[in-house]
């Protein structure tokens, strides 16, 4: 069955009115590895010291009320030579989740992979869905599923933001592998990846949940030239592409099921609204589109979960920033979106991935060497605010419609 023939109305199964994961918020630790033209590899594991630092972070967590997170398991660092596998980075991670009882969400591949892989050729599908594969065995050696009741599933992200890795990678030439003209074939790379991935990681776990995070956008054309408003709606379209593979709804020789499509994570920065000359619109102006829209675009489309996967924004406007998502959201779940979580994503300020500077954009700043992190207090106060609100509104949502999994849509094989 089509994803497309699962309409968000179709009755099919019920489950209880109970979210997919605890909490309202949920954080994101940067773990962006990727390699810059210059040569040198980033590790913001490491410059934000979240790696050395993992059990005073998520003590931190639970004191704000937050006990989901986003986090990476680092590629790089998890395969040292080709086929030897050795996830201690994770593990010292995920014994410091359980000790404060945080829920981990696992990045695979967050813009980054071994050098000695050239991302387009075929050996990176399969050499991605062996990674895949060896990280679920080494997640179920630990007992982690068994800790997992259905309804605190397991969850894991393969590949993160494939149509911005694919436009910036393939296209605008300003990430790796920096190719021009190459973005479609970036993307069907990515997606092939992707679904050996989740067939693998099936294999071992198959009860494993997936999030398939993307960025939500709007493309604003000139006003009343035809030619701007088609190339702005093409541009804006292209946002669904990925998530359309996957499904089989577009290019269904890849081998995209409905399956493959679980959660749906939706990324949405201020910078994610923009002219087609790339000039940032922000709220307020012409043009600029309510996020409650594009979440209910996106509900309407898919029938999914959804999760706001990443938001934020830096300096003095972070508070106001997320009052504005917590507002939208709210408003596209009184209209029956299904959307469970919202994701601060970074929790923790980090070096600017070109020039090192100081990005003021988490709720925690740089840690010192004992480990502690100074607090943005007007950001923490409005989590204070707006959590409860968001629960409230939540609850409602789920309590008036369920939480419908249309019968094309499966956790397992």
């Amino acid at each position: 069955m089509h994803a497309d023939q699962c309409p968000p109305s179709s009755p099919n199964i019920t489950r209880p009115a109970a979210p997919l994961l605890p909490g309202v918020f949920w954080a994101g630790f940067e773990c962006s590895e990727q390699q810059l033209e210059c040569g040198r590899r980033l590790d913001l594991l490491a410059s934000t010291r979240h790696d050395e630092f993992a059990d005073r972070d998520y003590e931190r967590l639970r004191a704000v009320g937050i006990s989901v997170c986003r986090e990476g398991v680092s590629w790089v660092r998890s395969e040292p030579s080709r086929g030897k596998y050795d996830f201690s980075c994770a593990a010292a991670r995920l014994e410091a989740a359980r000790r404060h009882g945080v829920h981990v969400i696992w990045d695979l591949a967050h813009f980054g992979w071994p050098a000695d892989i050239d991302i387009f050729s075929g050996a990176f599908v399969e050499r991605f869905a062996r990674y895949a594969r060896a990280f679920a065995a080494w997640l179920g050696s630990t007992g982690e599923c068994e800790r997992r009741i259905p309804e605190r599933p397991v969850m894991i992200s393969p590949i993160n933001e494939i149509s911005w890795l694919a436009w910036a990678g393939g296209e605008a030439g300003c990430v790796n592998p920096f190719a021009r003209g190459r973005a479609t074939e970036l993307k069907v790379q990515l997606v092939r990846a992707t679904i050996m991935a989740i067939d693998s990681i099936r294999e071992v776990l198959p009860e494993a949940r997936f999030l398939q995070p993307e960025p939500l956008i709007h493309v604003i054309a000139e006003p009343g030239d035809a030619a701007s408003s088609a190339s702005a709606e093409e541009q804006r379209l292209s946002q669904f592409e990925a998530w359309d593979m996957l499904c089989g709804r577009a290019w269904p020789g890849l081998g995209g099921r409905p399956e493959y499509l679980d959660v749906v994570g939706g990324n949405f920065y201020f910078h994610n609204q923009f002219t087609l000359e790339r000039r940032t619109v922000s709220q307020g102006e012409a043009g600029y589109r309510p996020l409650s829209e594009i979440l209910q675009e996106v509900w309407t489309r898919y029938g999914r979960t959804l999760i706001i996967s990443e938001t934020g924004h830096e300096d003095d406007n972070r508070q106001g920033w997320l009052r504005y998502v917590v507002e939208q959201s709210m408003l596209a779940m009184s209209r029956g979106c299904p959307l469970e979580a919202i994701t601060l994503y970074p929790i923790l300020n980090h070096p600017g991935w070109i020039d090192d500077r100081h990005c003021r954009n988490g709720l925690w700043d740089y840690a010192d060497d004992t480990g502690e992190r100074n607090a943005h207090e007007p950001l923490r106060e409005e989590l204070a605010v707006q959590g409860p609100r968001l629960l409230q509104a939540r609850t409602a949502m789920l309590s008036k419609h369920g939480q419908r999994t249309p019968d094309c849509v499966r956790a397992g094989p």
